[in-house]
C-alpha cells in the first residue's frame, strides 16, 4: 500500500505542471490582448501606441513568453497568481472570497446525489422490472439527457408557473443565515445534481445487480444473515468501488457545471468572477481560476485512488 500511494503521489506532481503549461500557452494563443481591453473598456475608449506599449508593459504581457511563464509558475509556488487586470486586487484575494461558496454548492449537490442515487440504485437492482425499477430507470434516462443549465431554467419556470414563486436569488453567507443561505443554495444544488442522480443510481443498480448474481451472496444468505446485512455488508461493500468511481468524477466535473448554475442564480462564486475574467480578458484571473479547479479535479482523483487500494487491496502498482 505504501509503495501504492508514493507511486500516485509521485505522478501528481507532473500531471499538475503539464496543465499549468496547458493553461499559460492556450491563453496565450487565444486571440485577444488585455491591454487592448483595459484602454478600450466598456466605452471602446482611444488611446495611442504608447499607450498600449507602457500598459503592455506595466502588465509584463511584452515579455518572451518563455519568460512570462517561468515567473508566473514561481508566483504559485508561492502562493501568488499576481494581480487581476480587470479586478484591480490580489487574484488569491477574489478567489479566496468566491471559492467557499462554490464549494458549498458542489458539496451539497454531491451530498443531495448520493444520498438520493444510490439507496434508489440498490432498491431499483433489488426489484428488476418492477414499477419502482421502471421509474428508476426513466427518471435516470431523463436526469442524463436535460443539461443541468437547462434544468435549471426549468425549474425556476416552474416554480412560477405552479406555485407563482421565484427561488431566492443572490446569496448571504452561511454564517450570517444559515436558514436563508440553504434557501437560496437548495434550488441550485438540486438543479446541478439531477445529472449525478441519474449517472450514480444508474451505476450502482448495474454494480448491485452484478453483485447479487455472486455465489458470495447465496452462501451468505444460506448462511442465516439477515437481507439488510447481506445487502449493505457483502453486496454494497462489493459494488462500491464502480459508486466511488463514478461519485468522484461526478464531484469533480461539478465545479465545471458551477459556473453556469452560479450566473443563473446569481451566486457571486468561482463560476461567475471566471465568466467576467473571460469576457475582459483577464489573463491572470482565468488561469488562476483553471489552475484551482483542474488542481481541485486531480485531487478529488488522487483521493479517489488511495481510496481504492485501501478498500481493495487487490489494487496495486505492477
Amino acid at each position: 500500500m505504501r509503495q501504492y500511494t508514493f507511486k500516485r503521489i509521485g505522478l501528481f506532481v507532473p500531471t499538475i505542471l503539464l496543465m499549468t503549461i496547458l493553461v499559460f500557452f492556450v491563453m496565450r494563443v487565444v486571440p485577444g490582448d488585455p491591454a487592448i481591453a483595459l484602454l478600450e473598456g466598456d466605452g471602446g475608449g482611444s488611446y495611442t501606441q504608447q499607450d498600449l506599449e507602457n500598459l503592455r508593459a506595466e502588465l509584463g504581457t511584452d515579455r518572451n513568453i518563455a519568460a512570462q511563464y517561468v515567473s508566473w509558475l514561481g508566483g504559485i509556488i508561492q502562493g501568488d497568481f499576481g494581480d487581476s487586470y480587470w479586478f484591480k486586487a490580489s487574484v488569491m484575494t477574489e478567489l479566496g472570497n468566491r471559492m467557499p461558496r462554490t464549494l458549498e454548492l458542489a458539496v451539497l449537490a454531491i451530498t443531495l446525489s448520493v444520498l438520493f442515487s444510490v439507496p434508489l440504485g440498490i432498491v431499483s437492482a433489488i426489484k428488476p422490472d418492477s414499477w419502482l425499477d421502471l421509474g428508476a430507470r426513466t427518471f435516470t434516462i431523463i436526469g442524463i439527457a436535460i443539461p443541468n443549465f437547462l434544468m435549471a431554467i426549468l425549474m425556476i419556470l416552474l416554480l412560477l408557473a405552479v406555485f407563482n414563486w421565484l427561488p431566492p436569488l443572490g446569496y448571504v453567507e452561511l454564517w450570517e443565515n444559515p436558514l436563508r443561505n440553504l434557501q437560496q443554495m437548495i434550488f441550485p444544488a438540486i438543479a446541478l445534481a439531477i445529472y449525478d442522480m441519474a449517472f450514480i443510481g444508474r451505476v450502482t443498480r448495474s454494480s448491485m445487480m452484478e453483485v447479487l448474481r455472486e455465489d458470495y451472496m447465496r452462501t451468505a444468505r444460506a448462511k442465516g444473515l439477515a437481507e439488510r446485512v447481506v445487502l449493505v455488508r457483502h453486496g454494497l461493500k462489493n459494488a462500491f468501488l464502480p459508486i466511488l468511481t463514478i461519485s468522484g468524477w461526478q464531484f469533480a466535473r461539478l465545479f465545471e457545471g458551477a459556473v453556469i448554475i452560479e450566473t443563473i442564480f446569481l451566486i457571486p462564486g468561482v463560476g461567475r468572477i471566471l465568466i467576467e475574467a473571460i469576457f475582459h480578458r483577464d489573463f491572470p484571473m482565468i488561469q488562476a481560476v483553471i489552475v484551482v479547479i483542474g488542481t481541485g479535479v486531480l485531487l478529488i482523483n488522487l483521493v479517489v485512488d488511495l481510496l481504492y487500494g485501501w478498500l481493495d487491496p487487490r489494487i496495486r502498482y505492477n
